[in-house]
């Protein structure tokens, strides 16, 4: 049995203490064999030695915009792994690898979304999950003039296949696979290429799918006996609500969610009581349109697995 807690989005600007971030939540993380956040800003020495000191094993960097090189070097010196950007396609498309308890685990990581930004050479290639969109008018538009398009999105292709032939070729060799996904839009409401990728991760071998990106907690799908996790939501940024996942691979796989909340401290804290399960009622309601059944009880959800 490997355990791995997941985290949101979690950016350190001008923090003069960045590991004071995480203080409240080091006893959710120190038990776990790995823990993952998605990075979603450029780090200096302070803020990776925080997220080490903090027990962090991977990060993803695949996110609106690239780290610069320095970010990611300043990683490379904390001995903390990263996916999802690197010096070309092929490196941002590699996985982090790390082991447990004598088991491999490979972590991916991909961007649907994208700032525009000036072109520099010198900034790493990440690995993309681009989505296109078109609209649909609504099939009632001639009755009700006015009605607003239906919005469609579908995955670029090439990206789709390229992410299936990723996690193939790493679950040939690793016991376990975990997808990171930069993607969808805030509230919580997915977006049709949210689902096809999620599930096209698993369909390829994955054991898991993270998302984050909307800043907002989103639903979780159970697909083929395999967790999709949405949004994140936020764990250290400037927002506020996420969730810890907390998920068990072995003999009886099992996920458990923890909602977290910034403080007006900037500092993220476990939410308890009645706060936590209104919270994670909301998860349950906004999984259950996925066909998921998420258990809550004296503020942890539970999410039934496996197949």
């Amino acid at each position: 049995m490997i355990t791995l807690v997941l985290g949101g989005d979690v950016d350190l600007p001008a923090r003069t203490t960045p590991s004071a971030a995480f203080d409240r939540l080091n006893p959710l993380l120190e038990g776990a064999d790995l823990r993952f956040v998605n990075l979603a800003g450029p780090v200096d020495a302070a803020a990776a030695e925080a997220l080490k000191s903090t027990g962090i094993d991977v990060v993803s960097v695949a996110n609106d915009a690239p780290h610069p090189p320095a970010s990611l070097a300043v990683l490379e010196h904390a001995g903390i792994a990263y996916c999802g950007a690197g010096a070309n396609l092929d490196a941002a498309h590699a996985p982090a690898s790390v082991e447990r308890s004598g088991k491999k685990v490979a972590f991916l990581a991909y961007t649907s979304l994208r700032r525009p930004f000036a072109a520099q050479p010198d900034l790493p290639v990440l690995a993309q999950a681009f989505a296109t969109t078109a609209y649909q008018p609504d099939p009632h538009v001639a009755e009700i003039p006015g009605r607003p398009p239906l919005v469609r999105t579908m995955p670029v292709p090439e990206h789709l296949d390229r992410l299936g032939a990723d996690i193939e070729r790493a679950k040939s060799d690793h016991d376990h696979v975990v997808v990171s996904m930069h993607w969808g839009l805030p509230g919580a409401e997915l977006t049709e290429y949210q689902v096809t990728y999620g599930r096209a991760a698993i369909d390829a071998g994955a054991d898991l799918v993270a998302g984050h990106g909307p800043r907002t907690i989103q639903a979780v799908e159970v697909y083929r006996g395999r967790p999709i996790l949405y949004s994140l939501g936020n764990l250290v940024a400037d927002r506020p609500d996420g969730l810890l996942a907390g998920c068990m691979f072995g003999d009886e796989p099992r996920v458990e969610l923890i909602p977290v909340r910034r403080t007006a401290g900037n500092e993220c804290e476990p939410l308890a009581g009645d706060e936590a399960d209104k919270v994670l009622r909301y998860v349950a309601e906004v999984s259950a349109l996925r066909s998921t059944t998420v258990t809550v009880q004296s503020g942890i959800a539970s999410v039934s697995v496996g197949a």
